[in-house]
């Protein structure tokens, strides 16, 4: 959709402004191999690193494969807590191959190794997809899922699913936009009520019958349940694993089940649980305060490289995006370097579904920043417009291509206010979406919907790699393309840094541009 919409100003920089293409996915930002794709929080964590760190997919595909997950203290806490109790060791989390928040396949290592240090009982609360993998997937992972417990089941041992529901729709909300979506996933993971069926392809068939072209991340919540009763509440004495490993939503569900005072909505009696994350998703503020596997160490970021040298800092973007451009630009730091050289401004993002107003919050993000510009208040300002990703996600076209008119028509705003003050924009993406929004098959064919007649939409990440402009309207940097070949996403701090007249730190990854 970004090749059909209306770009003039994107077609304008592409014919007069520094043009290169990064990438953003696989290894370039971290990730285990050149198949998997980019993500928004790898992707700011390598581009405000400047360089590039092994992330969460990695490091737990690892920690697993050599086994020092199943050796830590709290892996052996959890699990002698059910071994030594009989109590349940319940998996909450998204079920599905996207490595993006997850892996089934870390899901299935886990539950086949608990078996093996004598756990009895075992309830799985699928989160379902459709976002990072095909729209209409999810029955291809839970009876995946399925399989695997039918086989471990027997003498004694009973493993189940216990609930699950669209990711869109419970449980998953990031950075305190949706509580209720915690709230509903708390009712129906641990509280167990909610609308019950007796499997969870049952539940699936169910909502499809009802809407057809529902996508799995949408798909409305469901207990199971054995003799009218859920299977799997979450109860005192249990122990519990949010087995994603990114943490941007994550963290909500963790602070319901650690915080104290606690007010977000009403959890009724609180079980006494054993929790842990699969990682460590806030360094800051210790959430959670037990985790599988030890995060990645960001370190020397290019924010806190600007605050040392005396450049103040404009952070900005609408909810949805607001913590990447703070706590993963800044290698999942969640406060500032320094108070009095930095602002952050959130933008409250809409509370509907992004296909409905695809615009987002592009306009007063942009008015933000033309106020700083005018101000004259800030050196550097880094920005994230949502619109490509959150929209590309919906997999619906149309409102796709008006997302990317919406945030040129932004770009046309900054653009003259750059020219008028002197200054430069870098205008790229952490990763692809909005490029690519149908399903293609081996030989890059669409794949055409048989039920509709129409291409199928793919709601996941590109493989593709990222535009980068660099516009100067000056010229006053004379910055020309470095001639570094093969560069990812992580040559932005570099290249930032360098246009603000500084030499980058020797460990950044080089950078896009000379200048001089």
């Amino acid at each position: 959709m970004v090749a059909k919409a209306t770009k003039p100003h994107w077609d304008w920089l592409m014919q007069h402004a520094l043009f290169t293409t990064l990438k953003a996915h696989g290894r370039a930002v971290g990730m285990p191999t050149d198949e998997d794709m980019g993500n928004s929080e790898v992707g700011h964590n390598a581009i405000g690193a400047g360089r590039v760190f092994d992330q969460g997919a990695s490091l737990v595909e690892n920690a697993i494969n050599d086994g020092t997950m199943f050796e830590g203290e709290t892996w052996k806490k959890l699990i002698g807590n059910a071994v030594e109790k009989g109590s349940t060791l319940h998996f909450i989390g998204l079920l599905s191959d996207g490595n993006v928040h997850s892996h089934i396949r870390h899901l299935l290592a886990m539950v086949r190794k608990v078996k093996d240090e004598g756990v009895r009982r075992v309830r799985i609360h699928t989160l379902l997809d459709g976002r990072d993998v095909a729209p209409q997937s999810a029955e291809i992972y839970l009876k995946e899922l399925e399989d695997v417990l039918n086989e471990l089941n027997g003498s004694g041992v009973d493993y189940a699913v216990a609930s699950g529901g669209g990711r869109q729709k419970i449980t998953m909300d990031r950075y305190e936009a949706n509580w209720d979506m915690v709230s509903l996933g708390w009712q129906i993971h641990v509280k167990g009520e909610g609308p019950m069926f007796e499997s969870a392809i049952e539940a699936v068939e169910h909502y499809r019958s009802e809407n057809p072209g529902v996508i799995d991340q949408d798909l409305p919540p469901f207990v199971i349940a054995r003799d009218g009763k859920p299977v799997g509440p979450v109860q005192a004495g249990d122990s519990v694993i949010l087995f994603n490993f990114r943490g941007d939503r994550g963290m909500e569900l963790c602070r319901a089940f650690e915080d104290e005072d606690f007010d977000k909505f009403d959890r009724g009696p609180r079980p006494d649980v054993v929790f842990a994350g699969m990682m460590e998703y806030d360094g800051d503020t210790h959430i959670p305060s037990l985790y599988l596997v030890p995060p990645p160490a960001i370190d020397h970021t290019m924010g806190s490289y600007l605050v040392k040298n005396g450049i103040n800092i404009l952070a900005v973007s609408e909810t949805q995006k607001y913590g990447h451009v703070t706590y993963f630009f800044n290698g999942n730091r969640s406060g500032k370097f320094d108070a009095a050289m930095e602002d952050y401004v959130e933008i409250p993002s809409d509370r509907v579904s992004f296909d409905e107003r695809p615009w987002m919050k592009a306009a007063e993000i942009t008015d933000v920043v033309l106020d700083s510009i005018r101000e004259n208040k800030h050196r550097f300002i880094r920005i994230n417009y949502p619109n490509g990703d959150m929209v590309g996600h919906t997999g619906d076209p149309l409102a796709v291509e008006i997302s990317v008119e919406a945030t040129d028509l932004s770009i046309g705003r900054l653009m003259k206010a750059i020219e008028k003050a002197g200054g430069i924009l870098v205008l790229t993406a952490d990763h692809g979406n909005a490029d690519d929004m149908y399903t293609r098959d081996k030989k890059g064919n669409i794949v055409i919907d048989t039920n509709s007649g129409k291409p199928k939409a793919k709601t996941s990440h590109s493989l593709n790699p990222v535009p980068c402009f660099i516009y100067d309207p000056s010229g006053t940097a004379g910055a020309r393309l470095s001639g570094h070949e093969n560069l990812g996403i992580s040559s932005l701090a570099a290249t930032c840094i360098t246009l603000l007249g500084f030499v980058p730190p020797a460990s950044y990854t080089p950078s896009i541009v000379d200048v001089g």
